[in-house]
């Protein structure tokens, strides 16, 4: 799956931003994801949760923001949205798209620190009594 893989990555980079911080936790993560980028978002925040557990990110939340596709014709000016499955040819002049603008992020665009760290159980003492 690959948007498992695209889960590890944004927790490894948090996590390597956190110990450079000192942050004790993350609250959560926001992200963009380009429509033409291939990353389905239900199937990254599943991912995502999985690949926190046991981290410095375990519990955070992941927010994702989808970004559209939009194309641009140098020869006439015109930008469009692409779509999905994307539409790159101009339906004003009939020429292929000159450049792809947006939709292909994969961004992480906010990281919110815990306050506190995050509370850990703390084992009790077991009283035995003696026979």
């Amino acid at each position: 799956m690959h948007e498992m893989s695209v889960a590890l990555s944004v927790v490894d980079q948090v996590e390597r931003a956190a110990r450079s911080r000192g942050a004790h936790g993350v609250s959560h993560v926001r992200v963009d994801i380009g429509e033409l980028a291939g990353v389905v978002p239900d199937a990254l925040a599943f991912c995502f949760e999985l690949a926190c557990a046991g981290t410095v990110l375990e519990g955070c939340e992941l927010f994702a923001r989808p970004v559209p596709g939009r194309a641009s014709c140098e020869p006439c000016g015109r930008t469009w949205e692409t779509g999905m499955p994307p539409d790159l040819v101009c339906a004003h002049c009939r020429r292929a798209a000159t450049e792809l603008l947006t939709g292909r992020e994969l961004t992480i665009t906010e990281v919110r620190w815990a306050a506190e760290p995050p509370a850990r159980a703390t084992p009790t003492a077991s009283h035995h009594e003696e026979p």
